[in-house]
């Protein structure tokens, strides 16, 4: 991925950080977007920039303003003068049973889950077309497979699963578009998943009987992004089997 340039939205912890490493490592330069998430974003951008000088750049949005979208990639652009790929990563997951759901809560999950890939696609589209680039969406196996009490963040899912699809359609042949979906990676933040009982009973529905690691998903992306160039409109479940024995 020499000199190609990737925008990973929610790039600068977890396993959107490891994708920015995996594809760093390969010779990209990343742009990488954060909303909150400061301290960590400019010591990834260190990390990087100590590996590679001004190889790397980090942006802020909020993702749920959408005449936001534009202007983030605008600034990609004028900074790197071009882009290659778009990671959309960023999400917000937690808890909505069907009796507590309120606007808001849809606001924000369907916001940053589905609204802000299409409009980012949107913005990116004719860069996109012009370096004959790749988007690939991170989504979920819940998004078949709804995942009780997190009503919301399922249909989320499950809608950025049909934009791939249909992106895949819009955006052909100049730009392929695939998705991700991740089983059990790295553990949500929060209480309620701090239950090592309840752990060990998701990850022995997997059929490799272990957790994932974040490279295992930024493996999977740089695959897409860079040694498929037949592939588009799918989905990869890395989930050590768990989707297929739910």
């Amino acid at each position: 991925m020499q000199g190609k340039v990737v925008l990973v939205t929610g790039g600068a912890k977890r396993v959107g950080a490891a994708i920015c490493r995996r594809l760093h490592a390969s010779g990209a330069q990343l742009a990488v977007h954060y909303r909150s998430s400061i301290e960590e974003a400019l010591d990834l951008q260190k990390e990087l920039n100590r590996q590679r000088p001004k190889s790397a750049a980090i942006f802020q949005a909020d993702l749920l303003r959408q005449n936001t979208l534009p202007k983030l990639v605008q600034k990609v652009v004028k900074r790197f003068g071009r882009l290659d790929a778009l990671v959309n990563n960023a999400s917000s997951f937690y808890a909505t049973p069907l009796a507590e759901i309120d606007e808001q809560q849809w606001l924000d999950l369907l916001g940053t889950n589905l609204r802000a890939p299409l409009f980012l696609a949107q913005a990116a589209a004719s860069e996109l077309r012009r370096q004959h680039g790749c988007i690939v969406n991170i989504v979920d196996i819940h998004a078949e497979r709804p995942m009780h009490g997190h009503l919301l963040y399922s249909v989320a899912k499950a809608g950025l699963v049909a934009l791939t699809k249909g992106l895949a359609q819009e955006m052909a042949p100049q730009v392929r578009v695939n998705a991700v979906a991740p089983g059990v990676i790295i553990w949500p933040e929060g209480a309620a998943w701090e239950n090592q009982e309840q752990r060990r009973k998701i990850v022995a529905h997997t059929l490799l009987k272990r957790e994932g690691e974040p490279d295992d998903i930024a493996r999977t992306v740089q695959f897409l992004l860079n040694d498929s160039p037949y592939i588009t409109g799918q989905v990869i479940a890395v989930d050590g089997g768990r989707s297929v024995n739910l």
